[in-house]
């Protein structure tokens, strides 16, 4: 089985980069720009990441950042937990917050900052938004008991949730209360991480 990663760093390709680092597997990298031809030939909409997976003499293309590292979490049996534990249950539950409460947030802001046609954008929506993103990221700060969100396993969501503080940051969202910075340097200080920004610096 071969993995070919579609996508540029900037973008929420960085996550299948860095978890494929962490799980040590071998994959060869394109550093397509959203709607660039490449993107578009692996996902008619344009969007990156997407996943090649080839194996014999067929291949499937994944799409999603969220559902490709799962999906490479659940093969390999790492930085997860057992499908149908109280366990993954939880995790899951860290993964959708993050995703409704942070991701969603940082999303509206930029279609509203520069990805939306001009005529379109709110830009008085974004003061709205970082008054949500703040409650929530204080909730998050609060329920942080250990070095990772599930405690002393890190897992799909801290991948995300480390991803997602970086675009904050890059935002000019607020900066995370103390004991979410510590958590962002504590990921961002991984070998993993390194390897695979340094893919954005060929």
């Amino acid at each position: 089985m071969t993995y070919t990663v579609i996508g540029s760093v900037p973008t929420r390709t960085a996550r299948v980069l860095w978890l494929l680092e962490e799980l040590g597997q071998a994959y060869t990298h394109l550093p397509a720009r959203p709607r660039s031809d490449e993107a578009l030939r692996a996902n008619p909409s344009g969007k990156v990441p997407a996943l090649v997976v080839a194996k014999a003499s067929e291949s499937v293309t994944l799409t999603d950042s969220t559902a490709i590292l799962t999906f490479l979490a659940d093969r390999h049996g790492q930085f997860t937990y057992p499908a149908g534990s109280v366990e993954r249950a939880r995790q899951d539950g860290y993964l959708m917050l993050v995703l409704d409460e942070i991701e969603g947030l940082l999303w509206a802001a930029s279609r509203h900052s520069f990805i939306l046609p001009e005529a379109m954008r709110l830009p008085a929506l974004k003061p709205v938004l970082i008054w949500e993103y703040e409650r929530h990221i204080e909730r998050l700060a609060a329920a942080l008991t250990g070095p990772f969100l599930m405690g002393e396993q890190m897992t799909v969501p801290d991948i995300v949730l480390a991803h997602c503080l970086r675009w904050a940051s890059v935002a000019k969202f607020p900066a995370p209360a103390p004991v979410l910075a510590d958590y962002l340097a504590r990921m961002t200080a991984r070998p993993a991480f390194t390897r695979a920004m340094a893919r954005g610096n060929p």
